[in-house]
């Protein structure tokens, strides 16, 4: 993921809503949500370059999405893919708290990453970067390629309107999709420097990302209700501004 957006425990009917884009080069192939052969209690897209995966649930409601930390200067060439790392989390059965003292002992491996995980009941933040594990406490919140709630336009503004979709109950759903396919460019005095260079800050502010080789690949939005019931949504998108998208609905166990 490149963005990602929920509102936790804010609302009663629905204490876990969450939002999130893909970003990716069009030219690497992917697979669409879908439980996995080999581990069928598991919801997951799926990286079919290296394996892994940007977001995925279990049917016992442990999820986990993941976003890269952005600093080409310190790209290792040969690192681990970080997409395994959610696939092992669902896998592993253990909680939060086992799994991430396991991970950090062979976090440095990795490229830089953030990590969200737990369920509903609790929900964690972990980046290799600052290597703490930090528990998530009720609210908006936004990460997208630096710190969870790092002050972005793309997080900031995206925060804003999410916190106004969850004021209009009737087309919520609609309004999400479109907070998320906002192509706005931020302006220049408030972009980053990531080191990647003015143009590619530009193209990587919006929300919806639009280019003729990078792009946004997928949308997905999230709804846990005060039952556990969960849903899905996933919106995937091509170069061409086709899309494709399938509910997909299930209760945890």
């Amino acid at each position: 993921m490149c963005l990602l957006l929920f509102a936790y425990k804010v609302s009663e009917e629905f204490p876990l809503i969450l939002a999130a884009n893909r970003d990716e080069f069009y030219q690497r192939p992917t697979l669409p949500m879908n439980f996995w052969e080999d581990a069928p209690d598991i919801l997951a897209g799926q990286d079919l370059q290296q394996g892994g995966t940007w977001f995925g649930i279990n049917k016992n409601g442990s999820f986990a999405s993941l976003t890269n930390y952005r600093n080409p200067a310190t790209l290792k060439t040969h690192a681990p893919s970080r997409g395994e790392i959610i696939i092992n989390f669902l896998k592993s059965g253990k909680s939060p708290e086992s799994f991430i003292d396991d991970l950090k002992l062979e976090a440095d491996m990795y490229n830089g990453f953030n990590l969200i995980l737990g369920n509903l009941d609790n929900l964690f933040y972990f980046s290799n970067i600052n290597g703490s594990l930090e528990k998530i406490m009720p609210g908006i919140h936004g990460l997208s390629n630096r710190f969870l709630n790092t002050p972005w336009p793309k997080v900031e503004e995206g925060k804003k309107a999410l916190e106004n979709a969850l004021q209009d109950k009737k087309n919520m759903p609609d309004n999400i999709f479109g907070l998320l396919n906002d192509t706005t460019i931020a302006a220049d005095h408030a972009l980053p420097d990531t080191g990647i260079g003015l143009e590619w800050e530009r193209i990587l502010s919006a929300r919806f990302i639009k280019n003729p080789v990078y792009g946004t690949r997928s949308s997905i939005v999230m709804y846990i209700d005060s039952k556990k019931h969960i849903k899905i949504t996933e919106r995937t998108y091509s170069p061409e501004d086709q899309l494709d998208y399938k509910d997909l609905i299930y209760q945890i166990k």
